[in-house]
């Protein structure tokens, strides 16, 4: 069962950066990641009381309320550095950077979840690598976003980074308490801090501006996120991290083929190659 649920977290996940570029054109990154997590938050306690849970929050040990703060805090730091990027870039070159964060978490797993990593992880490992490289090295970059330099690849990279801390801090979170629960607390926690940084970064005078469609579009990410996050956080629960976050990662194909239709981005051949490459990996990685 969590083969699947981790299967439908990429799913949503590859269509959360989709609705999430259409939702950030003109809409400052900040200020759109802190209302599309408002809408994370509210569907996520809606899991939580359909399920019946939430009687559950009072029996929440000390260290798990920890590790769920913890796993917030990345979450929100991956979030605001990742959509940045999206505004920056192009999603054919932020998406796989981002998703270069399975081989960090697979190596983390591995010191300290004491996972194993054996040779058809490892050889997974080396081709979401290589073909990770291969995709960011060779991808077209539109004459209207000449200017932006590489700064997208930094937000990228933290992006990545923040996002392999939240997989293991996230596994340590959720072994105590109910999954959607769990989702729910640490959604509550990027609320928190993606609302901090849009009043302490001086935004908040940005959020009348916002057009009705890119509003539209943010919310629709927020609920794709969400359940993306329920499948993940659920799956994560009952399998190793080391083989669902691979999987989940397989969102960057979802994305690809969406980028293509929605945006008409186009792979070079070195790219497709890498593309391959990473999907190899991960199927690798699940015999």
């Amino acid at each position: 069962m969590w083969i699947i649920l981790a299967f439908a977290s990429a799913l949503f996940a590859g269509i959360t950066s989709i609705l999430a570029k259409c939702g950030i054109r003109e809409t400052d990154s900040t200020v759109a990641t802190a209302l599309r997590t408002v809408v994370v938050l509210i569907f996520s306690w809606l899991m939580v009381f359909v399920v019946g849970s939430q009687g559950q929050i009072c029996g929440i040990d000390g260290k798990t309320w920890l590790f769920l703060v913890l796993s917030g805090l990345a979450t929100g730091a991956s979030w605001l550095c990742y959509f940045r990027a999206l505004q920056l870039g192009d999603i054919n070159k932020v998406v796989p950077v981002d998703k270069s964060s399975v081989v960090l978490t697979i190596l983390l797993a591995c010191i300290f979840l004491h996972e194993e990593l054996n040779l058809s992880k490892a050889a997974g490992v080396l081709l979401i690598g290589v073909g990770t490289f291969l995709m960011i090295e060779k991808k077209y970059i539109p004459s209207k976003q000449q200017g932006t330099g590489n700064r997208w690849f930094l937000y990228a990279a933290l992006s990545a980074v923040f996002a392999a801390l939240t997989s293991i801090l996230g596994k340590v979170g959720i072994s105590g308490v109910e999954s959607n629960l769990g989702t729910a607390i640490r959604t509550g926690v990027v609320l928190v801090m993606a609302w901090l940084m849009v009043f302490v970064s001086g935004k908040r005078r940005e959020l009348k501006g916002i057009s009705k469609k890119e509003a539209g579009f943010i919310a629709l990410s927020g609920l794709a996120t969400g359940a993306s996050w329920l499948c993940y956080y659920r799956a994560l629960q009952e399998g190793p991290a080391s083989v669902i976050v691979p999987i989940d990662k397989l969102s960057i194909l979802v994305t690809v083929a969406f980028s293509c239709i929605v945006f008409h981005e186009r792979l070079t051949k070195k790219a497709l190659i890498g593309l391959t490459a990473i999907v190899a990996g991960t199927l690798i990685m699940l015999v």
